[in-house]
Order: structure tokens, then sequence, then C-alpha cells
């Protein structure tokens, strides 16, 4: 999916994140603040990125700001995010699963 324009989704309440994805003319690259970083920074990472591939996200800006959220909680906020971002709404849930 191709990025074009700015979104977010979440909170910044406890056990949540909050995502904020814009686009870019560059790569993609991903920020990520957690309170959890030292402990969970890795799965983190793992669930953004596998989330991005599974929705073909190749350019864009995107910052997560966890508060110690779920990996389900991850995904679904960062899916929210891209469909908002994104120019197409027909989205592959087999892939994402």
């Amino acid at each position: 999916m191709k990025i074009v324009r700015e979104a977010l989704a979440g909170t910044m309440e406890s056990s949540d994140l909050m995502v904020k994805i814009a686009p870019t003319a560059g790569e993609l690259e991903v920020v990520v603040h957690s309170e959890v970083i030292k402990q969970f920074g890795d799965q983190i990472r793992q669930v953004v990125n596998a989330t991005l591939r599974a929705m073909d996200v190749h350019q864009g800006l995107v910052i997560i700001e966890d508060k110690g959220a779920l990996d389900c909680v991850i995904r679904a906020r960062l899916q929210s995010a891209i469909l908002r971002a994104a120019e197409g709404t027909e989205i592959d849930w087999g892939k994402l699963l």
C-alpha cells in the first residue's frame, strides 16, 4: 500500500500505543519509543516489521509510541493507521493472520 497522507491510530493510555504514519519520498523508516523497550524491543520491532510487510508498505515514516501494548494491539493499531494513510482500502486479511 502506498502511504499518501498522515494518519494516527491508538492512544497514549497504559497497555496501548500511538501509531503515527506519514508519507516520505525515501525508504521506509520505523521509529519505536517504548517504556518496555529493553525487555520487549525486539518483539515490538518484529511485529511492526511483519505487519508492514504483510500490508505491502515500502515507503513512509512510522512512529510507534508504546505504553506496554500486547502484540495483537500493536498489529491492530498499525493496520488501522496504514488503512487511514493509504490510498487503497482493500486489504487481504488472509495475509495478516
